[in-house]
């Protein structure tokens, strides 16, 4: 038996029922065969071809039986509150489920208040849109406005679902490359320190015994001068707003270009116009694709702006 493609649905994802699952209501045929939540279940059942036994709405309290084929169908969205504009994409990776795509520093990923156009968002939405595409846009995580480098989007309820999963379980691997006054001590480590809200700047994020866990791995690949500065290989255990900047300037390494968590004394000039922006670039991302379930990994080149950086370093 085949699954029929239906207009106005994204591509069905179905299972057939083994002997393990015989007898089986499909609510657990889809739990732990798809991993599908129940807030997504509760989203489909209220479309016509949501859920499906043999092609044949179904509950998800119906029981199976083995060789019945169970199928999910989540209808085509678009995001009717982003404007598309023609700007500039580096995609990096697209398939049916997800875009990956290496973000320009100066671009924030999602419209705010304020701020409707000229985002990563109205880029993409318009990148769809020229290709016959109806998508919502979803991205798994963000980049900070002036920080450069790979940003996941998924295509769909589910592949969001399943992403964001494995981004709260840590799977989701995320590398990023950042330029810092000083050298860390030890040259290599993790940063186990508790992040939250300055109360006194709901914008700024400090270290505080009453904050969320977080975890930042560390590793110095170059230093610069005596120790000047250096060049710094992260890894995020967790995923607070600013992590890396608050977790840097925590340990006495504050990023190069930071006008939020940057020295108070003690700039260098031309190390602060070489960079243009904070010293920060996420490098490497990797992640288990929800549908094929490979590995799949992402390296994205170091800007012009940051190499233009290094160069100012190396002369010290």
């Amino acid at each position: 038996m085949t699954v029929k493609d239906i207009a106005g649905y994204y591509k069905a994802l179905a299972v057939e029922v083994g002997a393990d699952l015989a007898g089986k209501d499909v609510r657990t045929v889809l739990e732990r065969k798809l991993g599908v939540s129940r807030s997504l279940l509760s989203r489909l059942k209220l479309t016509e071809y949501g859920i499906t036994i043999n092609g044949v709405r179904a509950y998800t309290t119906a029981k199976v039986t083995e060789g019945d084929l169970v199928a999910i169908r989540m209808e085509e969205e678009i995001s009717e509150d982003i404007l598309p504009q023609d700007l500039p994409l580096s995609i990096v990776f697209e398939d049916d489920y997800l875009l990956v795509v290496n973000k320009p520093a100066g671009i924030i990923v999602h419209p705010t208040k304020g701020h409707y156009t000229n985002t990563l968002a109205n880029g993409i939405v318009h990148h769809w849109q020229v290709n016959g595409e109806r998508v919502r846009f979803r991205p798994v995580h963000r980049l900070d406005e002036d920080t450069s480098g790979l940003v996941v989007i998924a295509k769909n309820p589910y592949i969001h679902q399943q992403l964001s999963e494995q981004l709260q379980a840590g799977t989701i691997m995320k590398m990023y490359c950042a330029y810092v006054y000083g050298a860390p001590s030890p040259a290599e480590g993790t940063v186990e320190a508790p992040i939250d809200r300055d109360p006194e700047d709901p914008h700024v994020r400090i270290v505080t015994p009453e904050g969320y866990p977080s975890v930042t791995h560390y590793k110095t690949t170059d230093v610069y001068g005596e120790g000047q500065a250096a060049r710094v290989r992260l890894k995020l255990e967790t995923g607070r707003t600013h992590q890396i900047r608050v977790h840097m300037k925590h340990i006495g390494c504050p990023l190069i270009g930071d006008g939020m968590y940057g020295p108070q004394s003690g700039k260098v000039d031309k190390w602060e116009s070489a960079a243009g922006r904070q010293a920060l670039h996420a490098e490497t991302l990797g992640l288990t694709h929800p549908m094929t379930k490979e590995w799949m990994e992402w390296t994205a080149a170091l800007p012009p702006d940051l190499e233009k950086l290094e160069l100012a370093l190396r002369e010290c």
